[in-house]
């Protein structure tokens, strides 16, 4: 077989393989969205989904006059053969907060204590995050949302004062 026409086989293979590989990924995204996405209407959540694909819902805490942005990651990762989906809520922004080191060993030292979900950075924002296996039914993700809004305001109260930008 000429040269030419061996390279053209071999750039065509390896093409379709390029694609297959992507529709297999977009389709595995697409059911973990769809889980999600009835996980939520079951439970008569009302959310938006964001550019990232992430399902975000705000909460109304309308004894304390605040809201508060809790986030249902759209995609999942597998580590070790648990099939991970994160929860989380933004608390505060490093810099307009003045989020400083001592501070960021408090957060450690809690982190450590909190039974579900830690503190974490993403950028310049303080989130609480939750990673659960992704089996978890609609009542335990709603339970997992409730849990990470509430944290992440409460410490937007305790770092921030009254403001309620999160």
């Amino acid at each position: 077989m000429p040269r030419p026409l061996i390279r053209d086989l071999l750039t065509y293979a390896a093409t379709a393989l390029l694609a297959l590989g992507i529709a297999f990924s977009a389709a595995a995204e697409g059911r973990s969205d769809a889980s999600v996405k009835t996980r939520l209407d079951a439970r008569g959540l009302k959310y938006t989904i964001d550019g990232d694909g992430d399902f975000k819902v705000t909460y109304n805490y309308s004894k304390d006059d605040r809201s508060q942005l809790v986030f249902v990651s759209g995609g999942t990762q597998v580590i070790g053969g648990f099939e991970i989906r994160e929860v989380f809520s933004p608390a505060a922004r490093v810099e307009k907060d003045g989020i400083n080191g001592t501070k960021a060993l408090e957060l450690l030292a809690e982190s450590r204590s909190n039974k579900l979900g830690s503190w974490e950075l993403q950028g310049d924002i303080l989130y609480f995050v939750i990673k659960l296996p992704d089996s978890m039914d609609a009542a335990q993700l709603e339970s997992a949302m409730d849990i990470a809004a509430q944290t992440a305001d409460d410490m937007e109260v305790e770092i921030s004062g009254d403001r309620d930008d999160l």
